[in-house]
Parts: C-alpha cells; structure tokens; sequence
C-alpha cells in the first residue's frame, strides 16, 4: 500500500494548488487526475481566460496559481493586462493563456515542488481512520488502496466528501447551465450578412434544427451572429442536465457537442460561411454547478457582496454574483461596489462532521448566488493554495485542520507568495 501525506484529488485549477503549496511545503503529496492531463477548466474545458487576480487596481490573488499563469504568458510571448487602472468591464482583467503552453507548464509547475501525479484514476472509497483515511481509488488496472493523513477535495462536485460521508448542500435540478467551447475559424466578420443569418437561423429554430441556446445565452433573442462574433468560444448554454456524477457528465459532454455540430451544419449552408471548420474543440463541456459541501461555514451572497473579512479568512475572491439561467436573459449578474474584495474562511473549506479534509475551488460551501462567483478559476487557485496548506500543516502536527492555528496558515501562505487577508480589526 502507498502512504502518502497528503492526497488532492483533482489536478484543476485548486487541486495543483493544492498539490504545489502541500508539496513545497514538505508533505508529500500524491495529486490524482481523472484525466491525461492538469489544468481542469483553463484548457480541458476551454476558458483559457483565468481570473480575477487583481481588484481596484492591487493584487488580490498570488501565489502559485498566479505564478503558473503569468509563467504562461511570458513563455508564449503574451501580455499581462493594466491591472493599475479598474476596467470597465470585470472580464478585461482575466488574463488570456495559451492553451497548450499552459497544459505543458502544468506539468513542470507542479512536480517541481514535489508532487507525484497519476493520471487515469479517480477515487472509489474513502474510510476514515485515527490518524488519516484509507482510499480506495480506480485506476486502469482496477481497484488500489492508497493511506493518507489528509484529504483535499477538489474535484468541484465534492466527490471525495461524498465518499467521506459527508453531507452536501444541493438546489436541485434546476442547475446553471454548462457551455460547450470551441472556436471557429474560416470566415470574416465583415464579410458576413448578420441580419440575413440571424432570421436563417430563426427560420431553421422554428423548424426544430437547432435551438435557441446553441446560439447563445438569451432565449429571447437568440441570434447566431452572437456565436460568430464570439467565434462559439463561451457561445452557448447547455441547460437541464446535473453533471455531478458520470451518467450526467455523459449526458452534459452528449449534448454540448450536439450543440456545437447543429451550429457548425447551420452555418456552413449560410452565403460566406462555406469554409467554416472548428479549429478548437474542448475535450469536456464547462459546468458552473453541481453541489457544495455543508462546511463550519456557509459564504452567503450578502458576504461576499458586502465583502466580509471573516475572523478565519484565509484568502480573497473576486468576481461578480455570476448566476446563469436556462431562461430569459441567461444571466443574473451583480457587480461588486468600489473596493469591496470578498474573503473565503476556513471555515467553508471544512465539511461538517469530517476531520483531516479540506475541499477548495466549486464545492465550497457557499449558497447558490455567492457561489456563483467563488466557482471562478482565480479565486479557486486561492482556495486550493489554503487547502494545500492546511493540509500540510495538519499531516505534519498530527492535529485537525480546524485545530490549526490561524496565524501558522496564514504564515506559511506568505511564506511561499500567497496574498492573505489583511483582519478587520488590524489597528
């Protein structure tokens, strides 16, 4: 049997934080995938756009999410926006990423600090023990048995906790919907009859060839001109399906190409469209909800909005409240008020009832409005980065991550670059 000190579940944009800061800190660490590679959302998914590091013109986020990220842009020749002055709009401070130079640095990023990595494999039972957990985990060549002292879930629909035993906070069926990425090439904008596409694209939705969210996020207005300004990159909404376990992330990868490939025969019969081609495509469609664990403490929306510095807050997010619909509009959005940067407590890393795991990144226990900005990729790097210490700290003093010292997390997050909010009451 393999003992690790730390096992992180999900190689995302939290879990190879997690991974980096546990491994550098000493612990050794084993990072599970069920994928060929790192990255999660950044490039298997396709948002190849991370954020929100910087928030009024300071940073927010560092650390080695940050790091991986502005590694990336410098090694294939990109530019860093102007993060002094506040955009106009939130999204022009994500930083664009080139896809495969980012899953090739993944890679080098974190086993340089140590992490071992295995692919192909997902975890199939957890058993709590005096001093760790056993786990079971699935990989090509069947069931393994791995002991660890201390768990990180991150595998954004709180697997792991489920396994564990723990308990989950679910809305129901009616999550925001997923988006399918890809991008689409062979055409000019300019060249293009956008009117005369958009009542096409009517005419075909009256007769059932595609529907109103392969084109985009408003069903009221559903225009394919949308698709192909956006050139299908953050371009549709896949509603109705829960992606939390396999048969729903079938359903959700199923439909999402469906989407994608009534588009691509819809366009490609449009005057100017006939050299339309797909030249990137995501490995798995994007889900923005499934559930969140029930933690020591629930981030609601009036926190992060009013952005609370909780008396445990381990690290910032930022973003607005992010809501997608399946109706009207397809988007309920809340921008945050001048200088207010929201915290994430420890405490809504811990699952209730569980000792020795932290989860970061999606599944943080959080209601539905507030979640929906603290599921985004900065914000989850953060989370993982905390986790990650948490962990570590934990397997080496014997001692529940609840049980930590606050001042002893927060040392060793600025000891290796994280940003760790400032407390309320600092004099």
């Amino acid at each position: 049997m393999k003992r690790y000190d730390v096992l992180v579940v999900g190689g995302g944009p939290a879990g190879m934080s997690a991974a980096m800061q546990s491994a550098a800190a000493g612990a050794s660490t084993l990072l599970l995938e069920r994928s060929s590679m790192l990255g999660g959302t950044t490039n298997a998914a396709g948002v190849n756009f991370p954020g929100i590091f910087h928030a009024w013109g300071r940073q927010i986020i560092a650390g080695y999410g940050w790091k991986l990220v502005a590694d990336c842009v410098a090694q294939s020749g990109g530019k860093l926006p102007d993060f002094s002055t506040p955009p106009a709009r939130h999204w022009m401070h994500q930083v664009r990423v080139d896809r495969s130079v980012y899953t090739l640095l993944c890679d080098e990023h974190v086993t340089r600090t140590g992490a071992e990595v295995l692919f192909h494999a997902m975890p199939a039972k957890a058993e709590a023990l005096p001093d760790g957990w056993n786990v079971t985990i699935c990989d090509k060549l069947g069931l393994q048995a791995i002991q660890t002292r201390c768990l990180v879930d991150c595998t954004g629909d709180a697997n792991l906790v489920a396994l564990a035993g723990g308990t989950l906070l679910d809305d129901g069926p009616d999550k925001q919907p997923g988006t399918y990425v890809c991008k689409a090439g062979g055409y000019n904008n300019a060249d293009l009859d956008m009117e005369k596409i958009d009542a096409a694209f009517r005419e075909a939705l009256a007769r059932g060839e595609v529907t109103a969210h392969d084109a985009g996020w408003n069903v009221n207005a559903p225009k394919a001109s949308r698709w192909l300004y956006q050139r299908g990159e953050n371009a549709n909404h896949i509603p109705g399906i829960d992606g939390r376990d396999s048969w729903g992330r079938t359903q959700l990868e199923l439909a999402g190409r469906g989407s994608i490939l009534r588009m691509y025969r819809f366009l490609r019969q449009q005057p100017g469209l006939e050299n339309l081609y797909i030249e990137f495509l995501a490995p798995q469609c994007g889900v923005r909800e499934t559930v969140r664990i029930d933690g020591d403490a629930l981030v609601t929306a009036d926190d992060y909005i009013s952005g609370r510095v909780w008396e445990d807050a381990l690290c910032h997010s930022f973003y607005p409240i992010d809501l997608h619909t399946a109706d009207g509009s397809g988007l309920k959005k809340i921008e945050l008020e001048p200088d207010i940067v929201p915290t994430v407590p420890r405490g809504a890393l811990l699952p209730k009832g569980l000792k020795r795991i932290a989860v970061a990144g999606r599944c943080v226990s959080s209601d539905r409005d507030a979640n929906s900005a603290l599921r985004v990729q900065g914000s989850a790097m953060a989370m993982g980065q905390a986790a990650g210490a948490m962990a570590a700290l934990s397997a080496r003093d014997g001692i529940d991550m609840r049980d930590l010292p606050l001042n002893s997390i927060r040392a060793l997050l600025e000891e290796h670059g994280a940003i760790v909010p400032e407390p309320a009451n600092k004099n």
